[in-house]
């Protein structure tokens, strides 16, 4: 037997497989597909309460939870006796007796994995009949829409705020009969430190999570008669496509232009031009700091969600923060200024949308530091997850597949480099702004254009750089978690870098709380190790639009440069800090 293996029997078929999978990966790897409500490769609620993957196994007494009981040597495991799909099936009958089955209203109803697995085990309807636990529903924030009847106790939320971003806001609430999921005390996401990342809404199974949909608010600025644009965040592009059943990773930019332009909008926008306009922002704000001996090491500020949780946990760290607005924010205050005089609309009866991968983007333009209209006009009016873009052009009739490839609108704000597309990824902002930054200091373009030195997924990554001729150290992070540790060497005067990007979400935006959902059994002809993968192959098609870039530098481009010869002097200028520029304060961890 060959080392670290181990032999198995799965329906009387030989398998020999890797020592120290738990049942429900050894019959995944062996192409068996068990009705489940786990995410096991998310690392995700591995608690087998949910009872719908129970097996028969030789060694055990009974059924088995297969997402929990390890295989052993000479394990014989069966999925189809009548005994365990019997149970199975009456599983999912108790789930769905306390389950709010209002399936046709809700927003999850495509992708809801206990309608699947209802399907899949031929579960009937009204087995079990009678009361049902109290429901909450929680609709307060801006972001998120929490309604526990459509809760299965599953526990997937609890554990990625826990383990993924180490806050763990969310927990069970009450025993028995009455127990419910939600922050401390049932109360709302408002009144928690929830960070709005949307992290939660990625792995809940149902509907008892759901982003807060703008869709009618921008379906009102049309029907209003606004002068009503939009502007699409990089990794959208990146993941749109799976809305639509193409492979994990298709590039669909043409297609999701043409898509737009059909939807109505005046003009459409890439908010890769803003993330070339941050980069010029930010790179000079780095080497003013480094100049002037400001405050080191600098941090990114894109992420709203690391924004947030920098405000709740480490407010008194806040001078380290790039006071740059996140790119779709820059591009909402130019809009409604510079380029509103342009085409001669009042700003108010100018109406932005953000298509966005991230859920906490919708947070993120309420906040009032934002807006750079001294009457408080928002510099970005609604804001639609990649997920909701996919709901407005399925609704509208449109066969995305068959769309022809088009162009952003060719104005004054057209031009983008491969650099503002590396914003949708971890490092990407680290990236395209040491490219701008040595050019600067060296007066001359790093040769290979790209740092491979920065680029990858781990949780935290560093890398060190001869940059005018000094070395400095940079960090990269994403995910909470992984932000406190750099956070806390700094809080503790024993941070080495100079530069950080941290970003709220795994992997980037590429991962964002807006991105459309990934399941396995929703997504047949990936690979069998979808969620190793995923956040790779969707990384790729960024840095694939980067490299056929003619332009791949910030500074390269034109546009940029003539908005600031027209417009806002230069990078840091009085009126650049004015209209692309914020401030922070420091929040209540938990508020009554």
């Amino acid at each position: 037997m060959a080392e670290n293996k181990v032999n198995i029997k799965i329906e009387g078929i030989p398998y020999q497989v890797d020592a120290g999978l738990t049942i429900l990966e050894a019959c995944k790897k062996c192409g068996y597909n068990i009705p489940t409500l786990c995410t096991f490769n998310h690392g995700e609620c591995n608690q087998g309460s949910c009872r719908v993957c129970l097996v028969e196994a030789t060694g055990a007494r009974g059924l088995v939870a297969s997402c929990v009981y390890p295989i052993n040597e000479g394990m014989e495991i069966t999925i189809s006796s009548p005994k365990a799909v019997a149970a199975r099936r009456a599983s999912v009958e108790l789930i769905l007796s306390n389950h709010n089955r209002n399936c046709q209203e809700c927003d999850k109803n495509e992708y809801c994995e206990l309608l699947d697995v209802a399907r899949r085990t031929g579960a009937r309807p009204d087995m079990y009949p009678g009361e049902k636990t109290p429901t909450t529903y929680d609709e307060l924030t801006p972001t998120i829409v929490r309604d526990t009847s459509k809760c299965v106790l599953c526990g997937r939320c609890v554990e990625r705020c826990r383990n993924v971003q180490g806050i763990g806001i969310l927990g069970f609430e009450n025993r028995g009969f009455k127990a419910i999921v939600g922050p401390a005390e049932n109360r709302s996401f408002i009144q928690s430190p929830c960070i709005m990342c949307g992290q939660c809404i990625n792995v809940c199974p149902t509907g008892a999570l759901m982003e807060k949909s703008e869709i009618t608010k921008v379906d009102a600025a049309m029907a209003a008669g606004k002068y009503v644009v939009v502007q699409t965040a990089p990794a959208v592009r990146a993941a749109l496509g799976e809305e639509f059943g193409m492979p994990i990773g298709t590039p669909v930019t043409g297609k999701m232009v043409a898509a737009l332009r059909r939807l109505g909008f005046k003009k459409v926008f890439d908010t890769d031009f803003a993330a070339d306009l941050t980069i010029m922002e930010e790179g000079y704000e780095l080497l003013g700091r480094i100049k002037n001996g400001g405050v080191l090491p600098m941090i990114t500020s894109c992420s709203p969600g690391w924004v947030n949780y920098a405000e709740y946990f480490y407010g008194d760290q806040l001078s380290h923060l790039s006071s740059c607005k996140s790119p779709h924010e820059m591009f909402g205050a130019i809009l409604k200024t510079y380029y509103a005089e342009k085409i001669g609309v009042k700003p108010e009866d100018m109406f932005v949308v953000s298509i966005m991968p991230c859920a906490c983007k919708k947070y993120e333009k309420q906040r009032p530091q934002l807006s750079a209209d001294v009457n408080g006009l928002a510099d970005v009016d609604a804001v639609l997850t990649t997920r909701e873009l996919g709901r407005l052009i399925k609704r509208s009739g449109i066969n995305f597949a068959k769309l022809p490839d088009e162009d952003y609108d060719q104005d004054i704000l057209h031009d983008a480099t491969g650099a503002g597309h590396l914003f949708g990824v971890t490092g990407g902002v680290m990236e395209a702004a040491l490219r701008t930054v040595y050019y600067v200091l060296e007066g001359k373009e790093y040769g290979e254009i790209k740092f491979e030195a920065v680029r990858g997924l781990e949780g935290i990554r560093e890398a060190e750089l001869t940059l005018g001729g000094k070395t400095i150290k940079v960090a990269i992070a994403s995910a909470m978690k992984n932000a406190k540790v750099l956070m806390d060497q700094i809080r503790a005067g024993e941070s080495p870098y100079t530069f950080i990007e941290i970003m709220g979400c795994p992997g980037g935006c590429i991962n964002g709380g807006g991105q459309p959902y990934v399941r396995p059994s929703m997504l047949p002809n990936e690979d069998d190790d979808i969620y190793e993968t995923y956040q790779q192959k969707r990384a790729n098609a960024l840095y694939s639009e980067d490299e056929r870039a003619t332009l791949r530098q910030s500074h390269k481009n034109r546009q940029v440069m003539e908005l600031y010869e027209n417009f806002l002097g230069e990078p840091n200028s009085h009126k650049a800090h004015e209209l692309l520029h914020t401030t922070y304060a420091a929040k209540e961890r938990f508020k009554k």
